[in-house]
């Protein structure tokens, strides 16, 4: 297990007593009482609980009532619905409460509340997951051994025969495994790995792969569960990364995969403290950052090398996060740290200047991203590894690299453009094409001085303009080019 502040503590089950919830809950459990009802607190919010940790949103079972009488109880306190095609389900958005019938027996008085939780529990996916809180009487009700569960860290399906209900519990178990870093017990293993999932939803499959990712301190856990179910085909580019040869100097941990793993957990490290899109985008880019090895990678003169892999794996990133059906600005985000993850190690091998700077820095903020976050992937690249660097996690390249990018003033990002399309205009140049490439060229100008007078920039722009009326058809380099090839190898 790993130590930290939020590694496995013994479990207290008398944390329900205390917990800090809604204030709505406990006048909507009475509420809910006086007219004949029982509210139950069930789910991952109480199991977050057991554990310490912090909870989300509430999910309530009402036993006792029907979906009329509780629906006028629940309209009392300004909850919303019925909605849902199979189970009516009342929402209450501000605090995170929603409210349902259980499935099954719906009795609620006496001794006969255990009997109905435990059937309505049964259709459950994970025992961990199938214990009920009373919050007027501070009882757990725990029908099958969940709490025993999570103080053995293991994953066990409440019922065999209802577990494949939805085929996306697959995924959750996977999850799991690696949030709560549990085991997955080898009977659920075995049912899990016999379950199709050729009939998911795009957009379910996308949900759960971002929460393996952005969830568990190793997110590597929950891939390598999928793995040894057979069932990492879900996520199509991954399988080809297993068995692909890496050199050994620079990559003595094995293959593709490994490495791709080991990266992951790194990122993670990295990744803690981030807002959550940063995070995300850094743990996408980091799983997507070697895609391209498979079809790149080739045995040259007794060493192994992958010429081109960065952009062949920026294509598969793109062509991937399309079909899980993820948003543009986050897609191109991903695809352009992937492309350019071997610059902060070419940069500084090359001691490129603040031009090279700047121009990276340029094409990252046409994506929404920054040098920072482009070195957060190359640290986890290289620290993905098995070499005494990554152990002591040290990367001297990238500490250089954002010194480089801090002395170019382009560390946080590229400045806004010094020459506007209005200063130019000022100067005679008329509105059209011309105005365009003048502006394009001021831009490259700035990226490669560094000016930030815009007089200065513009009287060089038109002075080129005018002795070089070639340039508009492509003599001279467009902003970008040059020699930016990165190590493909590395």
């Amino acid at each position: 297990m790993t130590e930290g502040p939020e590694a496995w503590a013994p479990l207290d089950t008398s944390a329900p007593r205390g917990w800090a919830v809604p204030d709505v809950l406990e006048s909507l459990a009475r509420g809910i009482a006086e007219v004949g009802g029982r509210a139950l607190v069930v789910g991952g919010a109480v199991r977050d609980r057991l554990l310490g940790r912090p909870g989300h949103d509430l999910d309530l079972e009402v036993f006792g009532l029907d979906e009329a009488t509780l629906g006028d109880a629940l309209g009392e306190f300004g909850l919303v619905g019925p909605v849902g095609r199979q189970f009516a389900t009342w929402r209450d958005a501000r605090s995170g409460l929603d409210v349902a019938l259980p499935r099954g027996s719906n009795e609620a008085s006496g001794a006969s509340l255990d009997a109905a939780f435990r059937e309505a529990s049964r259709h459950r996916d994970l025992t961990v997951d199938a214990i009920g809180w009373d919050p007027l009487e501070g009882r757990l009700l725990d029908p099958w051994r969940g709490i025993r569960d999570l103080e053995q860290r293991r994953l066990r399906a409440v019922d065999r025969t209802t577990f494949g209900a939805d085929p996306l519990r697959v995924l959750r178990v996977a999850r799991l495994a690696a949030s709560l870093e549990a085991e997955v017990d080898p009977v659920l293993e075995r049912l899990c790995a016999t379950i199709d999932l050729a009939a998911l939803p795009v957009e379910r499959v996308a949900g759960e792969l971002l929460r393996m990712l952005v969830g568990p301190r190793a997110p590597s856990r929950a891939f390598r569960v999928l793995s040894r179910m057979g069932q990492l085909e879900v996520f199509a580019p991954l399988p080809p990364l297993r068995g692909v040869p890496q050199d050994p100097e620079w990559h003595p941990e094995g293959d593709v995969w490994t490495h791709t793993l080991l990266c992951l957990d790194r990122a993670a490290e990295l990744g803690r403290g981030l807002v959550p899109e940063e995070r995300t985008v850094l743990l996408l880019a980091v799983l997507c950052h070697d895609l391209g090895k498979p079809a790149t990678t080739r045995v040259e003169g007794g060493r192994i090398r992958s010429l081109g892999h960065e952009g062949e794996s920026a294509r598969r990133t793109t062509e991937w996060l399309e079909a899980l059906r993820l948003s543009e600005r986050r897609i191109r985000a991903v695809t352009a740290l992937v492309a350019h993850h071997l610059a902060p190690v070419l940069l500084v091998a090359q001691d490129a200047g603040p031009r090279a700077y700047r121009r990276l820095a340029r094409r990252l903020a046409e994506a929404d991203v920054s040098i920072v976050s482009l070195e957060r992937v190359a640290r986890a690249d290289h620290w993905g590894r098995t070499t005494p660097d990554a152990a002591d996690r040290r990367f001297v390249a990238g500490d250089r690299f954002l010194a480089a990018a801090e002395a170019a003033s382009v560390r946080q990002g590229i400045g806004r453009d010094v020459v506007s399309a209005r200063a130019l205009m000022r100067r005679g140049v008329a509105a059209g094409p011309e105005l365009g490439r003048l502006l394009a060229r001021c831009r490259e100008i700035q990226d490669e001085t560094g000016w930030a007078d815009p007089e200065r920039i513009i009287v060089r722009a038109l002075r080129e303009s005018s002795a070089d009326d070639g340039a508009a058809d492509g003599s001279r380099a467009p902003c970008g080019s040059g020699p930016t090839d990165e190590p493909a190898d590395a």
